[in-house]
């Protein structure tokens, strides 16, 4: 028999009758209380128990209910505070909720009455928990110990976002397709003090040019045709929080001359207003294209892609970092097991190999694609080259592939012994020059060393 917990209150007046009332009131609905004469018992008892919610008169000797309000909030107790006040007293009670207290109760009052501000509390209580969850949920997914990747580039990108993320300074991220712009741009925002605050994407490119302007800044009632009630646009909806312009390079010029507009003055004005509207927000731009090329061929405004380009982060394509292809893979396996209900534990090696040599022109996205797919498509607990679509097993190894030859088939196991042959070969290749290794590992020199250690190779010369 699983028995559940009991919701406790500290009930806090100096009434006696008022304190038995209470406690039969509460008892019937299955609360455990706890009964305090005045502000000091309470914060006795609240230093020897935790309380889910506390329920107290204003007017009291020794310590009314606001002083205990004030020294509740110091001590930083988590209890929900629900202030009693007779008649006479109804402004000190809502004086009582700007200090931080979550309701007040009228006296005399019904049972029902004060039980369905007791429930209240409590549904307001557990939808802060859950809200504080998914923030932390959000955040742990965004911080970049969470980010798939070991290579050096990435690494080296990370550092560089971990600098200007307090910053409000706008940022361009530039990459192919699918090689996770938005998720760096969720990084930036979720690691800045801007985390608690909305962040609004919007691809530039998706949206026709008619419907584009209204979506960044609005409009008034009567703007247009189609406009029965006025709407905010994402400019303001992104206030005091991040904005991400997605394919920037696509940005019509007329829109682009709004924008530089926003960008300089900080503030916007909906279509159809006759007022400017200040705002508070943080641009993060990302384009596959070339915005020099495009600049040059007077598609893109110079003014504007100066303006943007504050801050320059170019994201490599996964081929140039092939040594992540590994670990995204165990964590797209990971993710589909769960998704897709299977159990695929590992992949077999000449299929590992194939995924590392592969150009992948659509990047991490179609990485993922792939993986998902073969998953779908497998009927073992591995992956196997058949299992690969066909458009990725036409990719033969045509290059030396460092493998596992031992017939392992866990793909930890595999990346493990992959790295441990790619560090040795890197120090053969360059005569022992460790420093040199690492450079074309693309790691930095204390995680060579670390490597070497840890693979048991430190005493190794370089012609074994």
């Amino acid at each position: 028999m699983i028995i559940l917990s009991k919701k406790k209150i500290l009930v806090v007046d100096d009434e006696e009758n008022m304190r038995h009332v209470l406690r039969l009131i509460l008892e019937k609905e299955g609360y455990d209380v706890t009964p305090a004469i005045n502000g000091k018992e309470a914060l006795l008892k609240t230093d020897e128990d935790e309380f889910d919610i506390i329920l107290s008169d204003i007017k009291m000797p020794d310590m009314d209910g606001i002083d205990l309000l004030n020294v509740l909030k110091e001590k930083g107790v988590a209890s929900t505070i629900i202030m009693m006040s007779a008649y006479g007293t109804v402004d000190t009670a809502i004086e009582a909720m700007k200090l931080g207290a979550y309701d007040y109760i009228s006296k005399p009052f019904k049972g029902d009455e004060i039980i369905l501000t007791l429930r209240k509390g409590e549904e307001r209580k557990r939808l802060e928990m859950e809200n504080r969850l998914l923030r932390d949920e959000v955040r742990e997914r965004y911080d970049f110990n969470n980010i798939v990747a070991k290579s050096y580039k990435m690494h080296n990108i990370f550092e560089i976002v971990k600098k200007i993320a307090p910053y409000k300074t706008a940022v361009l991220l530039t990459g192919e397709s699918g090689t996770g712009k938005e998720l760096i741009a969720k990084a930036i925002h979720h690691n800045s003090n801007r985390s608690e605050q909305p962040f609004i994407a919007i691809n530039c490119g998706a949206i026709p040019e008619n419907l584009l302007e209204s979506e960044l800044f609005g409009f008034v009632k009567g703007a247009f045709t189609d406009a029965i009630q006025a709407k905010k646009g994402l400019f303001q909806e992104a206030d005091e929080g991040t904005l991400f312009l997605d394919e920037i390079g696509e940005l019509p010029l007329m829109l682009q001359v709004k924008l530089l507009r926003v960008l300089q003055e900080e503030e916007i004005r909906r279509i159809g207003d006759n007022i400017n509207i200040k705002i508070d927000v943080r641009v993060i731009a990302a384009t596959a294209k070339r915005l020099e090329k495009e600049v040059r061929e007077k598609r893109f405004r110079e003014d504007l892609f100066y303006r943007l380009n504050v801050m320059y982060i170019e994201i490599p394509p996964l081929r140039e970092r092939k040594e992540d292809i590994p670990l995204l893979t165990v964590h797209f396996i990971d993710k589909y097991n769960e998704r897709l209900g299977k159990r695929i534990n590992g992949i077999d090696k000449n299929a590992l190999n194939l995924l590392i040599n592969c150009p992948w022109k659509g990047n991490v996205r179609e990485l993922e694609n792939t993986i998902e797919r073969a998953m779908i498509f497998s009927d073992t607990n591995e992956l196997r080259i058949s299992n690969l679509p066909p458009e990725i097993r036409k990719y033969s190894s045509k290059r030396e592939v460092v493998s596992s030859d031992n017939g392992e088939l866990s793909l930890r196991k595999v990346v493990k012994d992959v790295e441990k042959r790619l560090v040795k070969k890197a120090v053969e290749r360059t005569g022992g020059n460790k420093a040199e290794a690492a450079r074309l590992l693309e790691i930095s020199y204390r995680s060579l060393m670390y490597k070497i250690r840890e693979y048991g190779i430190e005493d190794w010369d370089g012609k074994h």
